[in-house]
């Protein structure tokens, strides 16, 4: 495996599969920030999961809507231990089966069902539509729903005559220690990470809500130097609504989703000439003549300002207002020192007598 990601930060928001996406990622050099934005609470009382299954039983379903693998295998699992996985099998198996993606698909199959149909952008506006052109009137919809109740789709689907039994199998919570996720919005405030990649829509609602009064900062960095990756146009929903230029895999896979950080964040660095030196900037490192040099926040940032315009000098002034608030020009020589020592190339930043510093083009 290479080494394609060394150098840059990339944020995880998943909960239930952070560890593999996490992996993935450090296998390609990334270095990574865990932060859950949401956590998948299996609900604490079955009674409203009982209550809709027995209403399944007494009134078939003529169509079943699997929105996710997890959702169906997890009511399934409760049928079982209520004694009701097989009734509830055999009225499903009766039923017109849409499956929203691939990983609901695997579940239906799993439990010996069969799938009619599958939306292409595997969105709910999408398999209403289907729905209601294949016609629902006097039907009853099972809806297993993904987290939240789609009220919107509900709603459109009774509109058009259709009776909707919803199947709540499971719930989002906060995560059970909010800190990382803030110490997240801080970095992407702040503009320390590459990337962030989501997995859910509500977790990028979780991420925009937890940003607080700096909402809008952390969305200007989402427009701009933060990549967003999403891993399909469902979860990029809340942030597409907001502006946010989102990249996305054609599959809706981790795997996919980490093949589209590889191919978007290299092709997003800076390269420069500077002292005879080829230099690419990175999130936190630059890679010096094809060798990466990691950089801490200050030198690295003193570099960035550099690199913008190659050549031309820039103050202790201009560069005081690219480090944290409360910094001095002491500091500034301070960043100065630790960049040039980081490149191991102290000719690469020039000193311009009682004028500032510069990249060396010459």
């Amino acid at each position: 495996m290479g080494e394609e990601l060394a150098g840059f930060t990339i944020g995880v928001t998943a909960d239930r599969r952070r560890d593999e996406l996490a992996a993935l990622l450090q296998r390609r050099g990334a270095r990574v920030v865990l932060a859950p934005a949401l956590r998948i609470v299996p609900l604490a009382d079955d009674t409203e999961l009982r209550e809709a299954t027995r209403t399944c039983l007494d009134r078939p379903p003529d169509v079943l809507m699997a929105n996710t693998g997890i959702g169906m295998r997890g009511w399934l699992e409760a049928a079982e231990g209520w004694g009701l996985a097989e009734p509830l099998r055999s009225v499903l198996g009766g039923a017109y089966v849409v499956a929203r993606g691939p990983k609901a698909r695997g579940a239906i199959r799993a439990a010996g069902l069969y799938d009619q149909w599958s939306p292409e952008s595997e969105s709910c506006d999408e398999v209403v539509d289907h729905l209601r052109r294949r016609g629902v009137a006097g039907q009853v919809i099972a809806m297993q729903l993904h987290g939240e109740r789609q009220p919107e789709c509900t709603r459109a689907l009774e509109d058009a005559g259709a009776t909707v039994i919803e199947i709540p199998v499971y719930r989002w919570a906060p995560p059970t220690d909010p800190a990382p996720l803030h110490r997240l919005v801080d970095l992407v405030a702040g503009r320390l990470v590459d990337a962030v990649t989501f997995t859910s829509a509500p977790a990028a609602e979780a991420l925009l809500r937890a940003a607080g009064d700096r909402t809008e900062t952390v969305l200007d960095a989402l427009r701009g130097d933060v990549l967003a990756i999403c891993v399909g146009p469902v979860t990029a929903e809340p942030l597409v609504r907001r502006g946010v230029p989102v990249s996305a895999p054609s599959r809706a896979r981790l795997g996919a989703l980490v093949r589209t950080i590889v191919d978007e964040l290299p092709r997003r660095t800076v390269t420069i000439k500077a002292a005879g030196h080829l230099l690419t900037l990175r999130g936190h490192a630059a890679v010096m003549d094809g060798e990466l040099r990691p950089l801490a926040p200050a030198p690295m940032a003193v570099l960035r300002a550099l690199a913008q315009t190659p050549g031309r000098v820039l103050s202790r002034t201009a560069l005081l207002r690219t480090l944290p608030r409360g910094a001095d020009e002491h500091a500034v020589e301070m960043a100065v020192a630790r960049l040039r020592a980081g490149l191991k190339a102290p000719r690469v930043v020039q000193t311009v007598v009682k004028r500032g510093y510069r990249l060396r083009v010459d």
